[in-house]
């Protein structure tokens, strides 16, 4: 059974400064997770449309009790196929991005499109949709329910990311100030905590029926 997800996103910058930011996104203070970009292929095609294929290299910590599941040298990073085609006659792009790395424990596939907000020719509106599946057997809901929550988490850098690096394109001070980066990293922390207590909690109660 696949998790199915879907929201919409909005930047105020016109479709053409979206189309440049979205190849300059990386690097920026949201986008730490991804460690490497390389393009595999480019090429426009007859009807001009840029198309294009990456290979992108994040860091992938999932909870300890996913961990032990996975090969030491894999738990700490994964790959990411990210297809994209650029129609600057219908001023659209499309993305659809999927790991290639640990996609029998999770696979997740993600489709976004970006195209003129209707109400605004100036801004960018961004429909997302997400599936996320596993093929774990007896943990599949745990683990597309840890999917998501990431997922989401995700989206949300995502978002601020763009408006960090627009901010930048367009001469502006990127908002990222000391008071959220305290916060995202105490966050951070405390949800390290949490997945640490859980593992001990698992541990101890291991040893009550041994």
């Amino acid at each position: 059974m696949v998790k199915y997800f879907c929201c919409a996103g909005l930047l105020k910058s016109s479709w053409d400064q979206v189309c440049i930011a979205f190849w300059q996104r990386y690097p920026n203070p949201y986008s730490n997770h991804v460690l490497t970009e390389d393009i595999i292929f480019r090429e426009v095609t007859p009807t001009n449309c840029l198309m294009s294929r990456r290979l992108l290299t994040k860091t992938s910590r999932g909870p300890r009790w996913m961990e032990r599941y996975l090969p030491k040298q894999m738990a700490s990073s994964a790959y990411i196929i990210e297809d994209s085609i650029v129609d600057p006659q219908k001023r659209t792009m499309t993305t659809l991005t999927w790991n290639i790395s640990h996609a029998r424990l999770m696979s997740v596939e993600e489709r976004c499109e970006y195209q003129i907000n209707p109400e605004n020719s100036s801004w960018t509106e961004i429909k997302r949709e997400a599936w996320i599946s596993s093929n774990v057997y007896g943990l599949t809901r745990a683990v597309q329910e840890f999917g998501l929550a990431r997922f989401k988490t995700s989206v949300t850098k995502t978002m601020k990311g763009f408006e960090y690096v627009l901010a930048r394109m367009q001469g502006e001070t990127p908002s990222r100030t000391l008071a959220e980066t305290a916060t995202e990293r105490a966050r951070e922390t405390a949800l390290a905590a949490k997945e640490k207590a859980k593992d001990l909690a698992s541990q101890a109660q291991k040893k009550q029926y041994v």
